[in-house]
């Protein structure tokens, strides 16, 4: 479970990144949406996929709820999912 785990933690921030970096800008300086939508319909997706595997994880490995909070905290923010892959994931597999 840990190898899905880390693969949604990054393709969730590389979907945060791109639909800052990339598909806003399009759908506001550009008035083209369509990407926009796409990527942040997949990000949604990858988003709850990540909350949820964050919470099997730490159950399954007895982790407390600070460290459930700490990945919650982190997948708000961009770069976060990769500093807890880094941080927590990387050294597990």
């Amino acid at each position: 479970m840990i190898k899905a785990f880390r693969l949604t933690a990054i393709l969730e921030g590389i979907s945060y990144l791109l639909l800052f970096a990339f598909t806003m800008p399009l759908k506001y300086w550009a008035n083209i949406g369509a990407p926009n939508k796409h990527v942040g319909m997949a990000h949604g997706v990858l988003f709850i996929l990540f909350v949820v595997l964050a919470g099997l994880v730490c159950y399954q490995y007895k982790w407390s709820i600070k460290r459930f909070i700490i990945f919650f905290i982190a997948s708000l923010l961009p770069f976060g999912t990769f500093y807890v892959d880094q941080k927590y994931l990387k050294d597990l597999q």
